[in-house]
């Protein structure tokens, strides 16, 4: 966080969360006119807990798990429905246009963190799954196909083994031992 500026927090929020509300309003009107509607966004692990050197992006999919929640208070009894899917590693190119912002942004060697930053550069080029666990985005399709064809839309939607096993630690869990289980993983 400390190496992030301003600017490029704004622009992850910009992205993340002003953007996908803008969008929100301008569906929940017409949803309102015909009566019903789904809305299902997009998430993350990072949503759920914190890694290090990912601040921007933890920071941004906090925020839109409370306006989700928010919003889906906000909307009860409207028969508008309101999901979230948290996916986790998914093969995507998301490392790959990580690694590209992180290079416009970051200024690896003026930082106290350029051995962690040298390191991160290595699982960020990776080629294929960079962690265990890493599914298809596949198994992330079934989940959005049910959260707009169920009867009754599940609130959240994990998707990989780390998603529902952090769900699982935040709740039973103190937040430091959280925190130590974080610290030794990444």
């Amino acid at each position: 966080m400390e190496d992030l500026t301003r600017d490029v927090l704004r622009q992850q929020f910009e992205t993340n969360i002003f953007g996908t509300q803008e969008l929100s309003n301008l569906v929940i009107a017409q949803m309102r006119k015909q009566g019903n509607g789904r809305i299902i966004y997009n998430s993350s692990v990072l949503g759920l807990v914190s890694m290090s050197f990912r601040g921007a992006y933890n920071a941004s999919k906090f925020a839109l798990e409370g306006l989700v929640d928010t919003l889906r208070l906000e909307l009860y009894g409207s028969n508008i429905h309101i999901s979230l899917i948290e996916p986790g590693p998914i093969l995507s190119d998301f490392r790959k246009n990580s690694f590209k912002k992180y290079q416009q942004n970051i200024n690896r060697d003026q930082s106290v963190h350029k051995d962690t930053y040298l390191a991160m550069e290595q699982r960020l080029t990776k080629q294929g799954a960079a962690v265990p666990f890493t599914l298809p985005a596949e198994a992330v399709v079934n989940k959005l196909i049910h959260a707009l064809e169920s009867k009754r839309p599940k609130i959240r939607y994990y998707v990989t083994f780390p998603t529902y096993l952090f769900a699982f630690l935040k709740r039973i869990l103190p937040h430091r031992w959280l925190d130590y289980i974080i610290m030794k993983i990444q």
